[in-house]
């Protein structure tokens, strides 16, 4: 007769120690919100260029700040290089607005990253998406109702931001619908986007506050 498996038989367990019950929601430890790694820079920390495009940007978004560029800011070199490329990305792209703008969403869907989405449910709404594309960029691609053009670059977006790879298939059918120069962009934006929610959400960076 077998015996019953110890603790020690589960490879996620160090050996002796036993699994601890599950607590109840009530019985956790409150977390403390987060709060920003990189406070948020002024002139002195992000130099003329940084604090100038902060500013700009909190002017254009209605915000007293905008976080991300207060705190990417105090890179200072690195800032204006990784706003140029990124202006090239959006808004001066290979696709056309409004594709970017549904690929952005659904990056920041999958990463979870509510600062991203946030940004750019107003910035789609201003080149043209309804509510309701909007809404789509939070469902499985393959029952999203999309046409045939975007659910294949919404299926390769999530194959880029889960596995960090596109199968052949799914590059196949990306293929009939966008030209080589397309292909690279899109593989580009998502990368960027991607690592910007990275960014995001290791340095903390909080949602911006309305003047």
């Amino acid at each position: 007769m077998s015996q019953p498996a110890s603790s020690s038989d589960d490879p996620g367990l160090a050996p002796g120690r036993a699994q601890s019950p599950a607590q109840s929601p009530a019985e956790r430890p409150p977390q403390e919100p987060a709060r920003p790694r990189i406070r948020p820079g002024g002139l002195r920390e992000l130099g003329p260029v940084g604090w100038a495009v902060n500013r700009i940007g909190a002017r254009v978004t209605g915000s007293r700040d905008v976080h991300l560029f207060a705190t990417l800011g105090h890179a200072r070199r690195l800032f204006p290089a990784w706003l140029a490329y990124s202006g090239m990305m959006m808004p001066f792209g290979v696709l056309d607005r409004r594709t970017t703008e549904l690929v952005i969403l659904r990056v920041a869907h999958l990463r979870g990253s509510e600062y991203e989405r946030a940004h750019h449910e107003r910035i789609g709404a201003r080149v043209g998406l309804d509510d309701d594309d909007i809404a789509r960029t939070l469902r499985d691609p393959a029952t999203a109702g999309w046409t045939d053009r975007l659910e294949a670059v919404m299926r390769a977006v999530d194959e880029l931001v889960q596995s960090k790879d596109i199968a052949d298939h799914a590059w196949a059918a990306l293929a009939t619908h966008l030209n080589s120069s397309e292909l690279v962009a899109l593989v580009q934006l998502v990368a960027q986007y991607d690592g910007l929610a990275t960014s995001l959400h290791a340095l903390r960076i909080q949602p911006d506050q309305p003047r």
